[in-house]
């Protein structure tokens, strides 16, 4: 008897080994772990979401100074046949997009779609006429008659861009030449007629947006995405864009370790963008 208890005790310290050291991850593991994490992180940030920094107030309100946005890279690329599973959405009227500006490949702006293929758009005073109809849009900064009202110039009426596209291009100097050139070709009864697979794009702050009123239309392969969310929004100068040195860049790196807690915008984190 005492045997065979013996016996059972030796079979079961075989199959259930107690003190069995664990095996150490070889430097190539650990090399291909590594690897595998950066692939999956490049491919997210690339293909799928991407967060833009806003340098400019053209989409005051909406979108502020210093606002740290993510971009959905995925709903509005075209629709591809290995990715049945994802939902593709076309683009609408009132659509905040990221998008490359055209002709200026390394430059990427923010605005929202005014007008869609086959739209007939013109402004008086600063009020959006769709095909006809006057659009109610309260997130849109309008001109004022009298500069003198307040202490901002840019609230002053400007007939250009105003009461476009009324005014010969030629007549203001933040037209690009390309856009003076071919405008004239989308007019219609005056007003400017959207072409299939183009957008117009405007800032919400009409007032010092340069957008498609003063370079054109928006190709449709040009838009990356829509924003999402603001996750952090930090009160940053408006010519904080212009400052690229390396010693202003490194000064403000400095100011926002110093002011993170005073001067992060709090009330912003993920705030919806719409």
């Amino acid at each position: 008897m005492e045997q065979a208890l013996a016996r059972t005790e030796r079979i079961e310290t075989t199959l259930h080994p107690q003190h069995e050291a664990p095996r150490e991850e070889t430097p190539l593991e650990s090399f291909a772990s590594i690897c595998s994490v950066l692939v999956i992180g490049i491919f997210i940030i690339t293909f799928i979401f991407q967060n833009f920094e806003i340098p400019s107030s053209s989409m005051e309100k909406t979108i502020l100074i210093g606002d740290h946005v993510l971009v959905d890279r995925i709903s509005l690329s075209p629709r591809t046949r290995w990715a049945p599973f994802v939902h593709y959405s076309k683009v609408h009227r009132g659509d905040i997009i990221v998008f490359i500006k055209p002709q200026e490949t390394n430059l990427i702006l923010v605005k929202r779609v005014v007008g869609i293929p086959g739209d007939h758009i013109h402004l008086e005073h600063g009020i959006v006429y769709l095909n006809g109809v006057p659009q109610k849009e309260p997130y849109a900064s309008m001109p004022t008659d009298n500069s003198a009202e307040n202490d901002d110039p840019n609230q002053a009426y400007f007939p250009y861009r105003d009461d476009f596209p009324a005014i010969a291009p030629s007549m203001t100097g933040d037209v690009t030449a390309t856009w003076a050139v071919d405008m004239p070709r989308y007019l219609q009864n005056g007003d400017l007629v959207v072409p299939a697979g183009h957008y117009f794009a405007m800032g919400d702050n009409r007032l010092v947006s340069l957008d498609s009123r003063y370079w054109g239309f928006v190709p449709r392969e040009n838009i990356l995405g829509r924003p999402l969310f603001i996750y952090w929004s930090f009160v940053t100068p408006a010519d904080q864009v212009e400052k690229t040195g390396v010693g202003d860049r490194l000064a403000f790196m400095g100011h926002i370790l110093i002011h993170f807690f005073g001067q992060t915008r709090w009330n912003r984190t993920f705030h919806r963008v719409q």
